[in-house]
């Protein structure tokens, strides 16, 4: 009601204004008569036409932009009506012509002022309190403008924005919510002595780890504490949202690799098909699941020999774990007849291999069981996939497939040339993806580090210049996802990880951010461990045809009829072995102390 009374007097108002100001205030009592009827006839209808269309019950936020245009419209239609009336009549009771024409412009002018104040009252009503943590914001754009729309009228909020950092100079002078650019993300220190800043918020959407590891190292040098926004993976599945700031962790710091997603290129091979993924368990499988299932397959089967894991997969999928449901299959990949016979029953139409034994220093002491998952196991779900007809098959290699020097790596590679021989003789998308290091999968480097620190004992780490690559389990999995829909009969899929990283720097960084005091202890490079992973085999050849994150080449190709179990073993024991590693001196174990 108040909305509309207030609109109503800006009509009434306006239009005695327009003809006092027509006349100069020297109108004889039938003008004013007849002007003050005219004003409010149309502070009536203004407030009748209001009602009629929800204007006035809560249609719109009062003073928002799509409030502002309903009213404007209304204005603009109601002065266009008004006037074929006035014009002919209005000489006869003393209006001149053109006075709606005249009036509507103050009316507008009126009504929006009112509102523009009213807005303001309500934004400063609902700015973030005193206590609530002074922030710098790095990224003037579409992130960092959602975040200060959201966190500038939240009284609750617990950061306060005082300024704004980006690298664009035509962001220089410019002032988001009230908040002013105060200068390039090279300017942190300045503008945190400034404004006395205690945190920076990252809010650039597509920031990859070196990214991040640069604009962290200088805000933590200005004294900063350092958040991160979501990625806009995340905000898009609705899974956060823009005010979920948190602290930067170690995963974003050194394998955050935002990717590209065409989602109709794998809707296409996905939606309403059947799916089956093994080693569904695994923290890669499940992970893996969980996007599948975002893409409408017509039946996902997840297949794995842990219980536990199964378990996992299915709440990420189907937001419980009963286990009771056909979606989850209990089986070993090692069961050459039982796993047919689970291919027979369901026909899967599209296969992801997730399932096998990755742990490098346990396979270097049992081989045999390397050989057994690796290569036999893969080989089983290879000829369960081709009984079926399985069009797309995805097997899930390691950078260690690559020039490898290790049981786990010689294993994954003759899984490989076993994919591309039976994308050669069926010539569908049978293909391999081939990535390095995944953070948080289970058994990983950082869940053991994160530990460590935790109990407070030494981390230990083999080689002060070992470097691996690392990349996020969402964003590797995307990237397989993604690699089925471009990949070729027989290819090798690599995946983009960035620069490879130091793991002392890990190291370091975790020990810094935890804010205790761990001894680093070097170990040694194990048996078949690099110094630097490869992603690229020497003899191998690069393209990228589809994707500027996934390259191609060609895998040999290698015959089960020959598989040598007996040569492939004297191999792995020989001594020593072909192995890059056995260049590098081992080193004594000694220790680094952190503080």
């Amino acid at each position: 009601m108040l909305a509309a009374a207030v609109d109503g007097l800006a009509w009434t108002f306006g239009v005695v204004l327009a003809i006092a100001l027509r006349f100069e205030f020297m109108m004889d009592a039938q003008g004013w008569i007849s002007t003050i009827v005219l004003a409010l006839a149309a502070g009536i209808i203004q407030m009748a036409v209001g009602f009629a269309t929800a204007l006035y019950r809560g249609r719109f936020t009062y003073g928002s932009f799509d409030e502002v245009r309903a009213v404007a419209l209304i204005v603009v239609i109601e002065a266009i009506l008004l006037s074929l009336i006035v014009i002919p009549i209005g000489p006869v009771v003393g209006i001149p012509r053109g006075t709606l024409l005249l009036a509507f412009p103050f009316v507008l002018l009126l009504m929006f002022g009112v509102r523009y104040v009213a807005r303001l009252a309500i934004e400063r009503a609902r700015k973030p309190g005193a206590d609530a943590e002074a922030a710098l914001i790095i990224g003037a754009g579409f992130l960092g403008d959602k975040l200060l729309a959201n966190v500038t009228t939240d009284p609750s909020s617990p950061i306060r924005p005082v300024g704004l950092l980006d690298d664009d100079p035509a962001k220089r002078n410019l002032r988001l919510r009230g908040v002013p650019v105060l200068g390039t993300t090279r300017d942190i220190a300045s503008a945190a002595r400034t404004t006395g800043a205690k945190l920076a918020v990252i809010a650039i959407p597509n920031a990859d780890s070196t990214l991040l590891r640069a604009l962290s190292d200088r805000a933590e040098s200005a004294g900063l504490r350092v958040a991160v926004t979501p990625t806009l993976a995340t905000l898009a599945s609705g899974e956060q949202s823009v005010t979920d700031v948190r602290d930067i962790s170690i995963e974003d710091l050194i394998g955050r690799h935002p990717v590209d997603t065409n989602v109709e290129l794998i809707a296409g091979y996905i939606t309403g098909r059947r799916v089956l993924v093994t080693g569904a368990g695994g923290s890669i499988g499940s992970e893996l699941c969980r996007q599948l299932a975002k893409y409408g397959p017509s039946e996902l089967i997840m297949i794995d020999r842990d219980e536990t894991g199964l378990q996992v997969a299915q709440l990420g999928t189907l937001g419980h774990g009963l286990l009771d449901s056909r979606d989850v299959v209990l089986a070993d990949i090692r069961e050459e007849q039982n796993l047919l016979d689970i291919f027979v029953d369901r026909r899967p139409e599209v296969v992801f291999h997730a399932a096998a034994l990755k742990h490098l220093p346990m396979l270097e002491q049992y081989p045999d069981e390397a050989w057994k998952t690796n290569v036999l196991g893969t080989l089983n779900v290879i000829n369960a996939a081709r009984a079926v007809g399985v069009d797309t098959f995805v097997n899930i290699s390691t950078d260690k497939a690559a020039n490898p020097t290790s049981v786990l790596g010689h294993s994954k590679r003759v899984a490989e040339k076993l994919t591309a021989w039976a994308g050669s003789v069926t010539g569908m998308r049978y293909l391999s993806v081939r990535f390095g290091n995944v953070i948080g999968s289970r058994g990983s480097m950082l869940p053991t580090f994160q530990r460590l620190i935790a109990e407070g004992r030494p981390i230990t780490v083999t080689h002060p210049q070992a470097t691996r690559y690392f990349m996020t389990i969402p964003e590797a999995c995307q990237l397989v996802v993604q690699a089925g829909g471009i990949g070729r009969a027989g290819e090798v899929l690599i995946l983009d990880m960035g620069e490879p990283v130091s793991i002392l720097e890990v190291a370091k960084r975790m020990i810094a951010m935890s804010g205790k005091s761990v001894e680093i202890v070097f170990t040694g490079l194990r048996r078949g461990e690099k110094l630097h992973e490869e992603l690229v085999g020497s003899r191998e050849n690069l393209e990228r045809p589809f994707h500027p994150k996934v390259s191609h080449t060609r895998a040999d190709i290698i015959t089960p009829e020959r598989l040598d179990k007996a040569g492939w073993m004297d191999r792995m024991y020989a001594s020593p072995r072909i192995n890059d590693t056995v260049a590098i001196e081992p080193i004594r174990a000694e220790k680094v102390s952190e503080a």
